[in-house]
Formats: C-alpha cells, sequence, structure tokens
C-alpha cells in the first residue's frame, strides 16, 4: 500500500530551496521595481468595434498607466507598450506624470495633453484583442516595467470591457 504525503506550499518552497532549485512564478505574478504600472485597460472600446478614423471608436479603447511612486515624477518618454502579437507603442514625446498621476493611453488620433493626462497611439486600429490577450510595459533602457495578461471569460466578471490590475 502506498502512503501519499501532501506538503503545504510553504513547506514545498522550502524543499526545493534546500535543494537549491528556483521556484518560477507565472509572469504576470512578478512585482516589477518601476514606479510605473498598468492600473488598468479599457481592452473592448464599448459599442460595435469600428477601427474607421473617422467616427470609429478605437479612442475609447485604452491603456491607464499610473506612476505610484510617492516622491518620482517619470517621463513617459522612450517607454513601450506592447500586446502578446506583437502590436507596440512607444512613447517618442516627452509626457511626465507626477507621483500619484496617471495617463490614459488611447487608440486613434487625437491630441496629447499632459493637463488632461492622456495620449493617443496616432493609430485607428486597435491593439487589445476582445477575447483575450497579455499587456507588457517596458521601460526606455528595454527591461520590463509591467506585465498582464487576461481572458475576457477570467478577468471581466461584469463583461463591461475594463479590467483593473493595480488599484
Amino acid at each position: 500500500m502506498r502512503i501519499r504525503r501532501t506538503l503545504t506550499a510553504a513547506a514545498t518552497t522550502a524543499a526545493v530551496t534546500a535543494l537549491g532549485l528556483a521556484v518560477v512564478a507565472p509572469a504576470q505574478a512578478a512585482e516589477y521595481s518601476s514606479a510605473l504600472k498598468i492600473k488598468g485597460v479599457q481592452y473592448d472600446a464599448p459599442g460595435r468595434d469600428s477601427n474607421k478614423c473617422s467616427g470609429g471608436n478605437t479612442k475609447n479603447e485604452y491603456l491607464t498607466i499610473k506612476n505610484y511612486s510617492k516622491t518620482a515624477t517619470v517621463n513617459l518618454k522612450g517607454y513601450k507598450v506592447k500586446d502578446a502579437a506583437g502590436n507596440s507603442f512607444t512613447f517618442t514625446k516627452n509626457h511626465t506624470l507626477q507621483p500619484g498621476d496617471q495617463v490614459s493611453l488611447r487608440g486613434g488620433r487625437g491630441t496629447d495633453s499632459d493637463a488632461g493626462n492622456v495620449a493617443y497611439r496616432q493609430n485607428c486600429n486597435f491593439i487589445w484583442n476582445n477575447d483575450k490577450d497579455t499587456i507588457y510595459l517596458y521601460k526606455p533602457g528595454g527591461s520590463r516595467a509591467d506585465v498582464h495578461s487576461y481572458t475576457k471569460k477570467a478577468n471581466d466578471k461584469d463583461g463591461n470591457g475594463y479590467i483593473t490590475y493595480h488599484g
């Protein structure tokens, strides 16, 4: 007769550490040291999807990036946002976020505004998939600042197309 023993998560981690093995966590479980993090995403713009530059609704699809630092002002210039398929946007202009400040990166065409906390991708195509995707935020030097994966079914219980990551 075989006896099975179940180890707790803490005991398993301790055993793995004692053996000198690394414990690998999923990408979205990692906490990065960046002051900037993805606060949330409106991955499914309200209404019927239309990526027409005139009259479309890509401006209603947006990513909110927040400066969670209590003291540091951060310039977004050089930061990059990317999805799982490789679609990307790089902030090429100065856009500063004071501590606690945030910016909405919107699809479509428009005028960026520090005062209005908005930046536009100047592209009328949608970037986030309506069923599932992964959102990456990279620092100007190329290191990862934040990452989140979502599925509509698992992460958007109220079905409004918006998911909050960091409050």
